[in-house]
């Protein structure tokens, strides 16, 4: 009788063990609500204050406005708008950035300097390699390439493109060219415009090439009193001849005089020829400029 207690107790036991055992296979583990993950460290870059892409053009280029100082008087440089035709103005839009980087002490601690060295790098890469910094050697020496360089991928030229008179067929010279479908209806002159609108800039220098001068902008409502003291002090620190108009030609979707509509003083940097970038000259204007321009 004993042992057969002890067998059954046995059975019970083994039948017990294959129950636990099965339960155990079965038994979903709760997940961990806190698990440690060996996640990849994203490193985030800083934003980048030295620079902002204001445009991207219809061939896919980049216009980029690169800023010095960290004053709230805002002083805008503009080269390029002629893209490959004045290729000499983003050259010394360049220089101007080579020489802020090399001495920013010359900025006055309430300004800040913007360059947008080339407003027009669709029309500048059909005569140079590249839409960045260049040498003179990388131009192409044909005139006809030069002067199709002056235009943006539709076609029109930027400068004929503003809100100050502006018409569908623009003059350049003797010749007929496009202003576009609307003022502001390429994306460099609509970047240039949402810039001024938010930035607020005390005043604009234009570059362009090639008759040698500084020219005030006006469009029908006089020349503002700061353009006109910007205009003397460009002019007779450079060298340059300084004069109230640009009366070569007529002038329609003029960007300098559409900053004089919008009350921003601006001036016209008219280089001497097409291939040079006359420094020299342009660095003592805005030197002075600057000097004008500090507290």
């Amino acid at each position: 009788m004993k042992k057969f207690v002890l067998v059954i107790i046995v059975l019970v036991l083994i039948g017990l063990g294959f129950y636990f055992i099965k339960n155990k296979e079965e038994v979903t583990p709760i997940p961990n609500p806190n698990p440690v993950v060996n996640e990849p460290v994203v490193q985030v870059p800083a934003e980048d204050k030295t620079k902002t892409v204001i445009s991207t053009t219809v061939g896919g280029n980049e216009v980029v406005a690169h800023h010095f100082g960290n004053g709230e008087t805002e002083i805008l440089f503009i080269g390029g708008i002629h893209g490959g035709y004045s290729w000499n103005t983003t050259l010394v839009a360049y220089e101007l950035m080579d020489y802020l980087k090399e001495n920013p002490k010359i900025i006055p601690e309430n300004v800040r300097v913007t360059v947008v060295p080339a407003l027009n790098p669709d029309g500048l890469s059909k005569v140079a390699t590249t839409t960045e910094k260049f040498a003179p050697r990388d131009v192409t020496a044909s005139a006809a390439v030069q002067v199709s360089g002056r235009f943006n991928g539709n076609n029109v030229d930027l400068n004929r493109n503003f809100d100050c008179d502006w018409q569908a067929t623009g003059k350049w010279q003797n010749k007929d060219v496009s202003g576009g479908t609307a003022a502001f209806s390429e994306p460099e002159s609509r970047a240039i415009k949402n810039y001024v609108e938010t930035r607020k800039p005390a005043a604009v220098i234009v570059w362009y090439s090639a008759a040698g001068g500084v020219f005030a902008s006006n469009c029908h409502k006089g020349i503002l009193p700061e353009t006109s003291t910007l205009t003397k002090i460009y002019g007779d620190a450079s060298g340059y001849p300084a004069s109230d108009d640009f009366d070569f030609y007529e002038i329609t979707g003029d960007m300098v005089n559409w900053l004089a509509k919008s009350n921003v003083p601006a001036i016209s940097v008219l280089l001497s020829t097409h291939d040079k970038v006359e420094w020299d000259k342009n660095k003592k204007g805005i030197d002075a400029v600057l000097k004008h321009y500090s507290k």
